[in-house]
């Protein structure tokens, strides 16, 4: 049976490429993102490799979500693997200046709106048994804390511990989550973090060699892809440029 998995955020960066990467492997794809041009696009892109269900939604949209869920043609009902890829940040400025709008938004993305495609897809996932696989976008903020990180971070804190929970819960069921964590990555991510300012953006990334969406497709194809008996509890990934710096310490 061909193995089918559900990629939310599928329109850019990580997801994009995890389409394009488990599509060329032969797998069927279940795509979602709130861009319908782009979703589109993508879908006619691969539909010559893979059989491609676009589904134009928000994450955030419980009611949305339940309905495009619930209605999964036969072909696409039983699910080998989730990626829970869609997520973001908002803004670097300090906790005190931040907009609480921002704050909202990167809770119901990458909180609720995980927590929605997961609880919806579980027992499709379960139905598939052994083999199956969740991966979802962590991030080494959620890990490691720095200046500007706040919500971001914390929700990404969420995701570790989250993951670590279904885990317990999921025992003798045969599906396997991991929390999947990377470091400096060059998308659209921090186009959308800095508001579309591409000085900013440029200089993030100048002379870093930083990590590629398709270095994280490839490491989730991987994931998805090990014996049915391994799981892959986490795993936390940086480009070899980035590492850690000292404390921080105020002097009088």
């Amino acid at each position: 049976m061909t193995p089918t998995v559900f990629i939310t955020g599928a329109t850019s960066g990580f997801g994009q490429a995890c389409a394009r990467r488990f599509a060329a492997a032969g797998w069927s794809l279940v795509l979602t993102g709130r861009r319908a041009e782009r979703l589109h696009a993508l879908a006619d892109e691969l539909g010559t490799q893979a059989r491609v269900l676009p589904l134009v939604l928000d994450v955030r949209d419980r009611a949305a979500m339940e309905q495009a869920i619930g209605q999964l043609p036969p072909a696409f009902s039983t699910l080998r693997g989730l990626i829970n890829n869609a997520g973001l940040a908002l803004g670097t400025a300090p906790a005190a200046q931040c907009s609480l709008d921002d704050w909202d938004t990167m809770v119901d993305t990458n909180i609720k709106g995980l927590l929605y495609s997961t609880r919806l897809l579980l027992p499709r996932l379960i139905a598939h048994g052994a083999g199956a696989g969740i991966v979802n976008l962590g991030s080494i903020a959620g890990n490691w804390p720095y200046p500007g990180s706040h919500v971001y971070g914390a929700s990404k804190a969420f995701v570790r511990q989250f993951s670590l929970n279904l885990r317990c819960d999921l025992q003798g069921t045969g599906v396997r989550v991991t929390n999947l964590e990377p470091g400096l990555c060059e998308s659209e991510f921090s186009q959308v973090r800095f508001a579309g300012d591409q000085a900013r953006y440029d200089a993030l990334y100048a002379g870093a060699r930083a990590i590629q969406p398709e270095d994280i497709a490839e490491t989730i194809f991987w994931i998805l892809n090990q014996p049915a008996h391994i799981n892959i509890n986490s795993l936390e990934l940086m480009p070899v440029s980035q590492s850690w710096s000292n404390f921080a310490v105020e002097r009088a």
